[in-house]
């Protein structure tokens, strides 16, 4: 999937990667993809969360390994 912006999330704790991804969201545009790599287990369950929480779409959610990556839309 193609992306605007990627953020490295790897090896941060609950709720960093969430943390990081709101601010890198805001500094993008409508419609942006942002791709995001995480290691934190109960980042899947915080991703869900976070998008019915803002509005912005999870278009896709991924595991491989020890990483996980989520494709994040801005509203």
């Amino acid at each position: 999937m193609e992306f605007t912006k990627d953020l490295d999330a790897r090896g941060l704790n609950c709720p960093l990667p969430i943390l990081k991804t709101k601010k890198a969201l805001a500094e993008m545009v409508s419609g942006d993809v942002l791709r995001v790599q995480a290691t934190d287990p109960g980042s899947v369950r915080d991703f869900q969360a976070f998008a019915k929480q803002t509005g912005n779409q999870l278009l896709e959610q991924s595991q491989q390994d020890e990483v996980f990556t989520f494709f994040m839309q801005r509203k």
